[in-house]
């Protein structure tokens, strides 16, 4: 399936999650930290249950391939897991904007609903990539969704967008798994991209620091909602 740059956003969609989100990271500098499990937890049997009550046997089909594809890099080189999951998700998701697939200006879906639908924005990517690395049992601590300015073409415009990135160690320089770009590169090669925050299940930081600024479960009501419905289609 095709995928779309961050460039067919409207501008003014963009400007308007970009200064909801980093609102919500000055408000919440210095706030406690809540951690989560390093692992999130398949329920195989749930989540086809739930697939089949939104998305019928289709959707059933495309989580059983998600299944599949788990199974395979279980015990997979490191490389070899980062490359595959991020293929995965990148084929079969077509890039719509959250109002086109959902009626919303900004939804944040969970793997569940961005591959029965198969399409999602930028965060849709991400997090599907998050959790599937998770279950493959890399630390919560080396997964990072990053909100980025990505500069478009030679215009220089930017646009506001989410990436995913791999860290070795807290202080390393990340590897950046994208939807818009064809493999996987160190952040120093992305030079069209500008960090502005960083989220995982267990911290907020503030572009590219290595101490974390906030809970991010109080400060970003999106990413706790969609990790409610997660739990509830059997994602833990």
């Amino acid at each position: 399936m095709s995928r779309r740059s961050a460039s067919q956003r409207s501008p003014d969609t963009a400007r308007r999650r970009f200064l909801t989100l980093a609102a919500g990271l000055v408000v919440g500098a210095g706030a406690g930290l809540l951690s989560s499990p390093s692992r999130a937890g398949l329920d195989a049997s749930r989540l086809r249950a739930a697939a089949n009550g939104q998305f019928g046997s289709a959707g059933v089909s495309v989580i059983n391939q998600w299944l599949t594809l788990v199974d395979r890099l279980r015990g997979a080189p490191l490389s070899t897991q980062l490359r595959d999951v991020n293929d995965f998700f990148n084929r079969h998701l077509r890039w719509l904007e959250d109002r086109t697939i959902w009626g919303q200006e900004d939804y944040w879906a969970t793997p569940v609903e961005a591959l029965g639908r198969g399409a999602g924005d930028c965060e849709d990517y991400s997090i599907g990539k998050y959790v599937t690395l998770k279950e493959l049992g890399i630390p919560v601590e080396r997964l990072r969704m990053i909100y980025v300015r990505a500069r478009l073409g030679r215009s220089q415009i930017t646009q506001a967008h989410m990436v995913l990135g791999y860290y070795a160690t807290p202080g390393a320089e990340p590897l950046i798994l994208d939807n818009i770009a064809a493999g996987i590169s160190p952040a120093s090669q992305r030079t069209d991209l500008d960090p502005l925050f960083s989220f995982n299940g267990s911290g907020l930081w503030a572009g590219g620091s290595t101490r974390s600024r906030a809970d991010p479960l109080a400060r970003l009501s999106r990413w706790r909602s969609v990790l409610e419905r997660m739990r509830q289609q059997g994602i833990n």
